[in-house]
């Protein structure tokens, strides 16, 4: 009987622990999916001539942000709207701007209690590029900081969440 017992005990944990890696796995197929659609049409539109990254921005509008070089050898990052529409595409060269350690020394300039950073991305706004810096202080409060791609100027902060 005691045989019995462990063996459904370990059936049962392993059955979860397969469910949930199957369930974790396929949660995360969509992003794949429009981040694999937005290099290829980065690619296709000649924005871009290699990709180097991608990933999903959720902002005001979801994009999907593809960095890469054009023909010519300059970095960009090319802002590609979920909805894959061709003329809604935005870019920038990435020496018009600050980089993602500039972007966080902005954010240490402040004297900003920071206990982690959970991600720095670069997205599009209404204001254009943006590096949206997702941080945790000594609270444990979750927080955003939004800074101007351009010139490095705050944008935008959302504290204590």
């Amino acid at each position: 009987m005691k045989n019995w017992i462990i063996f459904i005990s370990v059936f049962f944990v392993s059955l979860a622990l397969v469910i949930s890696v199957l369930v974790i796995w396929k949660s995360d197929e969509p992003f794949d999916d429009i981040e694999k659609q937005a290099e290829e049409l980065a690619l296709s539109t000649k924005s871009l001539a290699v990709v180097s990254d991608s990933y999903v921005y959720n902002g005001n509008k979801p994009y999907v942000t593809v960095f890469g070089e054009d023909e010519e050898g300059n970095e960009k990052a090319i802002f590609v709207p979920i909805s894959l529409e061709e003329n809604s595409i935005q870019e920038v060269f990435l020496q018009d701007g600050i980089t993602k350690e500039q972007a966080l020394s902005v954010l240490n300039n402040e004297n900003v209690e920071v206990k982690e950073i959970l991600h720095t991305k670069l997205g599009y706004e209404e204001v254009g590029a943006v590096w949206e810096i997702t941080y945790t202080n000594k609270a444990e409060k979750l927080n955003y900081v939004y800074i101007i791609f351009e010139d490095g100027q705050w944008w935008k902060r959302i504290l204590n969440l």
